[in-house]
């Protein structure tokens, strides 16, 4: 067993999220751009439901935290489409950007936790 390196990982996940928001950011004002106001909202709207981390210490905990935040993420979409007026295209696009992030940030880790594994 290798030891988790805490405060890499904590740097690792703060550079998620600040990726994310500047993502969502930007994506709102590219929206603005494009469409207005209303999509730069639903943009942000969007990219606020961008994705995060699984459970470390057990596969089926990992599927149920996964699970649980798609739930999340559908109840979340159905409550912002049903209460505020968005741009649904927008919003969408804010999402998967920011997602996008996630799936980045994970890919470019993989290669540095396979050599700490091997140096430990």
């Amino acid at each position: 067993m290798s030891a988790i390196d805490l405060p890499r990982a904590r740097r690792l996940a703060f550079g998620v999220v600040a990726s994310q928001a500047a993502v969502s950011v930007v994506a709102a004002l590219c929206a603005f751009a494009l469409a207005g106001r209303l999509a730069a909202v639903s943009a942000l709207a969007g990219g606020g439901f961008g994705g995060g981390g699984g459970a470390q210490r057990a596969l089926t905990r990992f599927y149920l935290g996964e699970a649980l935040k798609l739930a999340v993420v559908v109840v979340l979409f159905v409550l912002v489409l049903k209460v505020m007026r968005v741009a649904p295209l927008a919003m969408f696009a804010g999402f998967a950007a920011t997602f996008l992030v996630y799936w980045i940030a994970l890919l470019a880790a993989l290669p540095a936790l396979s050599a700490a594994r091997r140096g430990a």
